[in-house]
């Protein structure tokens, strides 16, 4: 008997994933997904109350119920497949993980919210042999929505909560590309809230038109829109933060490095899935 977590178990099952339709598990999602963005949203305009974790993080009831639906509609679209959670992780279930899961985060950027900043995203991620191959973001405050789709593509759309739920063939999602290095100097994206002098220095060693800061996952999004080129960070980071954006990134032609040399990789259950310094690139330079 655990004194502190509980053991999740699963039937793991293993998935051809160049079989896998990724506009259909997108389909199979959005109801979920926004259902979980409407809860969200309810609290960021009513106001909700604030605990904190054993790692002194905030949380909240809106990252709580967003997270309960989301693995719902994920044992629902892909039964067997784990699911590691960032709220169940913090509430000390373990979850075995074999080379395919999903990495989720209801509610990335919980301190923007808190605040008042729109800056917050729902980040899918699933994961196969290390590498992320699916990646969903929506950044409900903002309206806009991000996801990889079949055949590699990266692509992005505006949606309106207030209107109903939009099939994906009806969605008008536009493919998204990084963008070649700007000729007035790259423009960085650093974290809102985490923001270093590790960062800050690596970045005065580039070619720097602007820095900008930016809550969530949002920022391997722009990246991966065109919209910037280059986000270190130099502090702790867990998987379920980075997973979708990852994979976004990915597909627009970006990539997600290691400070360290190699690529970021995933299902490190043994450092409690906490991500190493990395820099997200849109072009890299060489």
């Amino acid at each position: 008997m655990f004194d502190l977590c509980q053991l999740a178990l699963f039937e793991i099952e293993v998935v051809n994933m160049d079989a896998l339709n990724l506009n259909d598990l997108t389909a199979q999602l959005l109801p979920a997904v926004w259902a979980a963005a409407a809860v969200e949203m309810t609290y960021f305009r009513q106001g909700v109350t604030v605990q904190h974790k054993a790692d002194q993080s905030p949380v909240t009831a809106a990252d709580r119920e967003a997270e309960a639906l989301l693995i719902a509609a994920l044992n629902t679209a892909m039964p067997g497949i784990p699911v590691i959670a960032e709220e169940q992780s913090a509430s000390g279930v373990v979850t075995a993980i074999g080379d395919q899961f999903f990495l989720v985060d209801p509610l990335d950027g919980t301190r923007q919210f808190i605040n008042g900043n729109p800056e917050f995203t729902i980040n899918i991620g699933l994961i196969d042999c290390g590498t992320p191959v699916y990646g969903l973001i929506f950044a409900p405050a903002l309206d806009r929505f991000f996801v990889t789709m079949n055949g590699g593509v990266a692509a992005q759309t505006m949606v309106d909560l207030s209107k109903p739920l939009q099939s994906l063939s009806d969605s008008n999602l536009v493919p998204m590309q990084t963008r070649c290095r700007p000729s007035g100097g790259l423009v960085a994206l650093t974290s809102r809230s985490h923001h270093g002098s590790a960062a800050t220095a690596y970045l005065d060693t580039l070619n720097l038109g602007a820095t900008r800061q930016t809550g969530s996952s949002l920022k391997f999004a722009l990246i991966a829109a065109g919209e910037a080129d280059v986000y270190p960070r130099f502090g702790p980071t867990s998987e379920w933060d980075t997973a979708a954006g990852h994979a976004l990134l990915h597909a627009a032609g970006g990539s997600v490095e290691l400070v360290s040399g190699g690529p970021l990789t995933y299902g490190h259950a043994d450092r409690n899935f906490v991500n190493p310094n990395f820099v997200a690139w849109g072009q890299r330079l060489d």
